[in-house]
């Protein structure tokens, strides 16, 4: 940022001329139910277009890591390990919630499964860091994503094509169609389908079915405005995605092979099949008050089939038929942006069902790391989940430049398991027929400053709170019962500055998280050979810097995100179900032995220290149009997969450094623009996710070339 700081007060001191570039658009945020102006908003957040996202090589929620500060997204295969600041999800379990929640077009998506649908046409991406306890409510202890799909526009038809062709035989067409029908309705069509060859090698034994990371994917999505008047507003849309990942390939720990190099003898798929239908009417009455509905409804089915050993001896294997249904509703009363006290009141429902059918869950593998008997343990049941919510927040300006800010939110929240989990061929069989019910208070005091027209500071306190739950049925053991919700209390201020005429915008923020009942998997105390859903039992300290900046001078633009952060687990003994089993272990006083470990001082999972983020471009002009060169570099340090920190066993994931970049020529006066890009251009090898003993690969380079037109 000096050197970018320097560069740029040279060339104006070399050039007589001012600047007159124009000043940056304004950012804006819709999180908290009003559009609101990032700059005066009291919250840490990074706000991209969607062209900004395809410049930056943004095309899912795992590359939206190397886009912000303070984001891991960890890809295990059917569900994704999304932490900001270090909170949020490291347990791949349906039984353990989110703390990153994903919202398309105003409705919270599946927390669990079904996680890596594509972002096409898109309008905006909103990442939020810290708890969101006021509207965004249980699931956003680490920070929240509202992701918003571009609507239909009544005032014009337009739309767009882009083909993309790369390497891996990569094809990918995507394209939209904005049609008025009349003055009133409007419909947008969108499409993106993508096919590409698996990037990995099979060097041992071969997949005794599909084709281990070959993608044939397909989304399509409706949408209709209908707006009669100017106070009612009716947008209804449908998305359709049938993704075919062609399974999830992985390596041992500890191999030698490149990550790309796999053994196997297992079957491989990976098939998503997702339906959301999102209802939203708004009403503003002649008093300026909005009432506004969200309405919801998402189905989902996902099957993946695995090598789970990755290794083309032993017959370790599973199969996961999965489906998920969610209803919400959400209900908001918003008073008008004027006068001195401004409101927001809602309400919120939700109704999530898990199932697992006949069949459709079947591991097989030795019945424990001590007794190598294979056998086969299926689950069948279903997990139910509802979320009942209502929550307000209160805006009173106490000076012209000084505002308080009040929200809260009530939640009530249900969990149940109707599973059977069993090993047929020893005849056995566990039945489990639990619920458990959980309140919480949750939300955020503000006190704000604007000094002037281009300086905000800002104060707070937030609450945020991911809801406990239930241990699924065990057949080797007692089911270990529930387990508590994790809390979060962050003590966090900011300033928000706007300079050089508005070329220049810039957000610094520091923040102190107390981190409490962490959920991990863990060897169960008094039975180690059975795995648990346990909580930290100590307090967890995570605390840190973070900046951001974006400038447009001239023909220069840039952007850089910069994270500092330290982090430490409250004292907890904990057994490692990948060491010796033997003996109990009680979690907060031990004692410590060769397998009850004190993981107190160890770093959060998934908490890096350090994250980077910096891109650059610049405008040529040429003959016939503009040339603009573009690169973004992006850095992640080390971090813990586990709350053991056991390197020997593969916890640690090295530094990430990330460049991609891409080239755009733009002919003048015609709609047509051609760009070569590359993502992960040096081609760096690295360690995605650890699971289960398995290494996860990044994606290696991609090339290739994408020609737009617009109309």
């Amino acid at each position: 940022m000096a050197l970018i700081w320097c560069g740029a007060a040279q060339a104006q001191q070399a050039v007589p001329e001012p600047d007159t570039s124009p000043a940056l658009e304004e950012v804006v945020v819709t999180a908290e139910r009003r559009t609101s102006n990032l700059q005066q908003t009291p919250i840490a957040a990074a706000v991209f277009s969607g062209e900004q996202l395809q410049n930056k090589g943004v095309t899912n929620i795992e590359s939206l890591q190397f886009a912000a500060p303070s984001v891991t997204v960890q890809n295990s295969g059917m569900g994704n390990s999304f932490n900001i600041r270090g909170i949020g999800k490291t347990e791949n379990s349906s039984s353990i919630g989110v703390g990153v929640i994903t919202y398309r077009d105003g409705v919270a998506a599946f927390p669990a499964y079904l996680q890596n649908e594509p972002l096409y046409d898109i309008a905006s991406l909103e990442l939020l860091r810290g708890p969101q306890g006021t509207f965004a409510g249980q699931n956003a202890t680490g920070g929240a994503v509202f992701i918003t799909e571009k609507n239909p526009d009544l005032s014009d038809v337009g739309g767009y094509f882009t083909g993309q062709f790369g390497n891996y035989d990569q094809v990918r067409l995507q394209g939209a169609l904005n049609v008025p029908v009349t003055d009133t309705l409007a419909v947008r069509l969108a499409f993106n389908t993508e096919q590409r060859d698996s990037f990995y090698n099979v060097v041992e034994g071969a997949p005794t079915a599909g084709d281990p990371g070959a993608v044939d994917n397909q989304s399509y999505r409706v949408s209709v405005l209908w707006q009669p008047t100017d106070a009612l507003r009716v947008l209804f849309k449908t998305d359709y995605s049938k993704l075919d990942l062609g399974g999830y390939p992985t390596t041992p720990v500890g191999s030698t092979d490149g990550l790309f190099d796999i053994r196997t003898n297992g079957p491989f798929a990976a098939q998503d099949e997702m339906l959301r239908s999102v209802l939203n009417i708004s009403y503003t009455f002649d008093n300026g008050i909005i009432l506004r509905s969200i309405s919801g409804y998402q189905d989902g089915s996902s099957l993946v089939d695995s090598d789970t050993d990755g290794t083309a001896t032993l017959p370790f294997t599973s199969h996961i038929d999965v489906s998920q249904r969610l209803w919400s509703q959400e209900f908001n009363l918003i008073s008008p942006d004027t006068g001195p006290l401004r409101w927001i009141v809602g309400a919120y429902y939700q109704d999530d069902l898990i199932t697992f059918p006949e069949g459709g869950y079947i591991t097989t593998q030795y019945l424990s790391s001590t007794v190598p008997l294979l056998v086969a343990t299926t689950l069948v049941g279903r997990n139910p989940k509802t979320t009942a919510a209502v929550f307000g927040q209160v805006s009173y300006d106490l000076t012209d430049r000084l505002e308080l800010q009040v929200g809260a939110r009530f939640s009530r929240s249900t969990v149940e398991n109707e599973a059977v989990s069993a090993i047929p061929a020893l005849g056995l069989s566990i039945t489990q027929d639990d619920r458990v019910v959980d309140e919480k208070v949750t939300g955020k005091v503000a006190l704000n400053w604007t000094l002037d027209e281009d300086n905000f500071l800002y104060g707070f306190v937030a609450t945020g709170y991911k809801a406990g739950g239930l241990n699924g049925p065990n057949i080797l053991g007692v089911t270990p019962g529930a387990f508590e919700g994790e809390e979060v209390v962050d003590f966090e201020a900011g300033w928000k500055a706007t300079m050089l005429d508005g070329r220049l915008r810039t957000q610094i923020g520091g923040y102190y998280n107390i981190y409490e009942n962490f959920q991990v998997i863990i060897g169960d105390p008094t039975t180690p050979t059975i795995t648990t859903i346990s909580n930290v039992t100590g307090e967890t300290k995570i605390y840190g810097l973070e900046a951001s900046a974006q400038g447009r001078f001239g023909a220069l633009g840039l952007d850089a995100g910069l994270s500092l952060s330290h982090s430490e687990l409250g004292d907890f003994f904990a057994i490692d179900q990948r060491g010796s089993l033997t003996g109990g272990c009680d979690p907060d006083t031990g004692p410590a032995s060769s397998n009850c470990v004190n993981v107190g001082g160890n770093a959060q999972t998934y908490a890096p220290e350090m994250t980077v983020n910096l891109g650059l471009e610049y405008d040529f002009a040429v003959a016939g149009g503009v040339l603009t060169p573009r690169v973004d570099y992006s850095h992640i340090s080390e971090t813990f997969g586990t709350i053991f920190a056991n390197e020997a066993r593969g916890d640690r994931l090295e530094p990430r450094n990330i460049v991609n970049a891409q080239l755009t020529f733009e002919p003048s006066g015609d709609a047509w623009k051609v760009q070569a890009y590359g993502t992960n251009v040096f081609d760096e090898e690295y360690i995605g996710a650890v699971k289960s003993g398995q290494r996860y690969a990044g994606p290696p380079r991609q090339y290739g070339v994408r020609i737009t037109r617009s109309f």
